[in-house]
């Protein structure tokens, strides 16, 4: 196991903040769902999340809504926990004109702990646009956190629909509209609740996974202010000026390849099995087989499983229990071959873009600076061309390698979720005014403690380009280890958390 600490700093208790969000928009806009603080699993946070019915400005008298509410206090096993509401602005940068969202937070305390002064710890998940699960009771590293701190967490976040988001016809206002839930509206989104709900506005200690990571080094670039200290898992992001994405995805399919190798020498036999799955689809009619929802699977849209078969804990062995049901079995002699229903329906509730499309459709944007992305995993895919593609491959009898964390262009044909959505996300792809997320010399110049954990072998954030974000990051700390995935937080219980509280409060100095 690889472990390596990089200066100590002192921290405080804090509260876990897990946030969920509920948006809405004003009548003179079209109601949209979508979430900014979700997570995704897989890796990146968003705070925010429109629903499909505009939430009023104004109760059914008429009055102002406040800019807080907050309810009362309810139980899981283990925890007790409390609902809040705030009326935050959708853009920041234009406050007075903007329209108001409604964004949900949820507080969680160890019962008997309810009135009791606690610090304060937000917890950004990953994502972008995938939902916290919700606490059914006290386990993993929320009840070590639990132990000394308040915990606010993951409550009613309703990812954005495709339902939803179709109630905006047009496709350059969704575009638009869609570039108020990056990072930098995120932190914005925080520091609105921190200061109203946080006694007497005091900084608040950041825990940050995968994307959540990414939102955490965005708030220490412009909001340090609001900070205690940060804790990042398997999320430290490329800063570097333009759209970063190039570099990311050059540095994964490396990864993947790697990823790939593994997963065929721990379940040999399945290279046959996916061979006979991709000839199967490119001899289909279209190309490819009917997908329950009304999309299609193609052989690279078959590849698309190595998002979540090959970077978590794990996920080999669901990938490969998964090829092992791919096939119907023959009842009667003589009847056609055919993929099982299982097999579809499991392929469907992996992607899972009929829930969660924001990911799909933002996940390039996440590292534009005042750059366009232009599809960066489409064209660097290109240059790998030799080893992924699938129906070569099966051809000439080599391992059908699967890819990782990428959106690629045809998606939003074969994904009936995302289709209508193409030419919306296609603006994004080409949109190059991004506002910048990161600020080097605020980073360089940086007093919050911060540490880290940074999984070796992580498929999702490459290590080369952490140890280079982190190189500008003043004071981080790194605790670097194969013994987890990406998942490791999740996986880890209270251990990951333990550990980088123990670095920063004194319990792990430097050796």
């Amino acid at each position: 196991m690889l472990k390596i600490h990089a200066p100590p700093n002192l921290i405080k208790p804090l509260l876990s903040f897990d946030l969920s969000f509920l948006s809405s928009i004003s009548a003179t806009l079209s109601p949209l769902q979508s979430a900014r603080l979700h997570r995704f699993r897989l890796r990146r946070t968003s705070i925010r999340a429109l629903v499909a019915m505009s939430i009023p400005k104004s109760d059914s008298t008429g009055q102002s809504m406040p800019e807080h509410v907050a309810g009362n206090w309810y139980s899981v096993p283990g925890l007790r926990l409390l609902d809040h509401r705030f009326m935050v602005p959708l853009d920041y940068k234009n406050r007075e004109a903007s329209s108001k969202i409604s964004i949900f937070a949820r507080e969680i305390v160890a019962v008997g702990k309810e009135e009791q002064p606690m610090p304060y710890l937000l917890y950004l998940q990953g994502g972008p646009g995938f939902e916290c699960p919700r606490p059914t009771e006290a386990g993993g590293w929320m009840l070590k956190a639990c132990e000394e701190f308040r915990v606010r967490g993951t409550g009613l976040s309703t990812p954005l629909t495709p339902s939803s988001m179709q109630q905006i016809k047009s496709a350059q206002k969704l575009a638009d509209y869609l570039t108020h839930f990056r990072a930098d509206s995120i932190v914005n989104d925080a520091e609105f609740i921190r200061v109203r709900l946080v006694p007497e506005a005091r900084p608040w200690t950041v825990l940050g996974q995968s994307y959540g990571g990414f939102c955490g080094v965005t708030y220490l670039s412009f909001a340090p202010q609001g900070l205690k200290q940060v804790l990042l898992t398997g999320g430290i992001p490329p800063i570097g000026d333009g759209c970063t994405a190039d570099s990311v995805y050059r540095a994964c399919f490396e990864q993947i390849i790697h990823q790939n190798e593994k997963y065929y020498e721990r379940f040999p036999q399945d290279i046959e099995i996916v061979q006979d799955i991709v000839t199967f689809l490119a001899e289909s009619e279209g190309g490819g087989v009917p997908l329950p929802s009304g999309g299609i699977l193609t052989p690279r849209g078959l590849q698309f499983l190595g998002l979540s078969g090959l970077g978590s804990s794990s996920g080999f062995e669901r990938l490969h229990y998964m090829f092992e049901r791919a096939w119907d079995p023959i009842l009667i002699p003589g009847a056609p071959k055919q993929i099982s229903s299982y097999f579809l329906n499991t392929y469907e509730n992996w992607v899972s873009f009929d829930t969660n499309p924001l990911y799909a459709i933002l996940h390039e944007t996440i590292y534009c600076q005042g750059a366009s992305s232009r599809w960066s995993a489409h064209r660097v895919r290109a240059d790998h061309e030799s080893k992924f593609d699938a129906i070569k491959a099966a051809k000439e009898g080599r391992p059908v390698l699967f890819t990782g964390e990428m959106i690629f262009p045809w998606m939003f044909d074969e994904v009936k979720a995302l289709r209508p959505f193409k030419e919306a996300t296609q603006l994004l792809a080409e949109k190059e005014d991004w506002p910048p997320l990161y600020d080097v010399t605020a980073l360089k110049n940086n007093k919050v403690p911060v540490a880290a954990a940074v999984y070796y072998e992580d498929m999702y954030v490459n290590f080369k380009l952490v140890k280079e974000t982190a190189s500008q990051i003043a004071g981080i700390r790194l605790w670097i280890t194969n013994e987890y995935m990406h998942s490791g937080l999740r996986d880890g219980g209270g251990q990951v958390f333990d550990h980088l509280m123990g670095m920063l409060n004194g319990k792990k100095p430097l050796f």
